[in-house]
């Protein structure tokens, strides 16, 4: 074996690492196991795996990053996995939860869920710049948490009307594709300046969810896609009324222009 070869052989190596693929592959796992719960009709089990399944997910990149084993590989078997355990794992428990009753609109609303997904990691990966401030369009994991967030918020209320599952699953369809900015808190300077306050904000979290996880996992993902949607209206209307602070200066140095020239 020359030496050539031996190169070519360690670089295919190093584009394939192990880490946090085995990671990646992990989360993969809960999301099939997510599957063959709620084929058992244990609803409740299948929502944990596919909210283990989202802590395993946000651990895998920051992983390559540390290890700097980030590569092509990595980032397109991440959306595969991703799509199994946050669509195909939610819509299929959703579908035999609640949804199927209402026949072919159920069906669809799922596999809407399904597809929308898809096309939201699919535009991810080909995106040619990330704004890594923001996420256009919900991201999938948190989707898929807030459909577990009601499945587990429904043994505490008792009962929640098929209806407005089936209109929610149609809901985050739709924002997954949509252009609707939602913030990543990945790049925030005050984050990255101060990683202790950080985790010890992050294990307060941690402790008031443990209170309560049923209903605190689905009030923070309501949290987070409604108060996404009203940060992306606050900054729309704060690019309004700068385009309209531009036009009137330009109005008023127009103006004193002609003045100038009386």
């Amino acid at each position: 074996m020359n030496r050539r070869h031996r190169q070519k052989i360690a670089e295919n190596k190093r584009r394939v690492p192990f880490l946090p693929n085995f990671i990646t592959t992990m989360s993969l796992f809960c999301g099939f196991y997510s599957i063959s719960f709620a084929l058992k009709g244990r609803f409740v089990m299948a929502a944990v795996l596919i909210l283990i399944a989202g802590f395993i997910d946000g651990i895998d990149g920051r992983v390559a990053r540390a290890t700097n084993s980030e590569s092509p590989f990595g980032k397109e078997y991440d959306s595969l996995c991703d799509l199994v355990a946050f669509g195909v794992a939610p819509a299929l428990m959703a579908y035999l939860w609640q949804v199927n009753q209402f026949g072919r609109l159920g069906f669809i609303a799922s596999f809407l869920f399904v597809a929308c997904g898809a096309l939201r990691l699919a535009r991810f990966n080909t995106e040619v710049s990330h704004d890594n401030s923001s996420f256009t369009g919900l991201p999938i994991p948190m989707a898929a948490a807030a459909v577990c967030g009601v499945v587990l918020f429904s043994g505490i209320v008792g009962y929640i009307p098929p209806a407005i599952i089936l209109v929610g699953m149609y809901i985050l369809a739709f924002l997954m594709v949509s252009t609707i900015r939602y913030p990543s808190f990945k790049h925030i300077t005050y984050i990255q300046a101060h990683p202790f306050q950080l985790l010890v904000a992050g294990l307060l979290v941690l402790v008031v969810v443990a209170l309560n996880p049923e209903v605190m996992i689905f009030a923070l993902t309501m949290l987070f896609i409604v108060g996404g949607l009203i940060w992306n209206g606050a900054m729309h209307v704060r690019e309004y009324l700068k385009e309209r602070k531009e036009e009137k200066g330009t109005v008023n140095d127009r103006a004193a222009g002609e003045n100038n020239r009386v």
